[in-house]
């Protein structure tokens, strides 16, 4: 399975489940995609490895940064399937502009 076949499973997975009955707007996709990314932090202060998933015992729903993770693609690849963007070419290309980029982007500390 491609990415844009990824983007398309999740972003119809969404619909089906309701998560687009009202229109969004942007900034707010980019705040739940930034709200996953926090709960992965969450779980890392929580004390949980970064390769651990977990599953909860009453419902064995799977937990942890791995889980969180995925929650940030799945919500990364539903935006893009709301909004027709072609990640799969846009990561090709962004990654062939960072191999000519300079070491550390010529110096950055971060």
């Amino acid at each position: 399975m491609n990415i844009n076949d990824l983007i398309k499973e999740a972003h119809e997975n969404a619909v089906a489940h309701g998560w687009w009955e009202e229109e969004r707007p942007f900034p707010e996709i980019i705040a739940l995609i930034h709200s996953e990314v926090s709960e992965a932090l969450e779980e890392y202060r929580a004390g949980r490895e970064p390769g651990r998933t977990l599953y909860r015992v009453c419902d064995n729903k799977p937990e942890g940064i791995p889980i969180e993770l995925a929650d940030v693609v799945i919500r990364i690849l539903d935006a893009c399937g709301k909004y027709g963007i072609d990640l799969e070419k846009a990561i090709q290309l962004k990654m062939a502009y960072n191999k000519l980029r300079p070491y550390k982007h010529g110096g950055k500390k971060i």
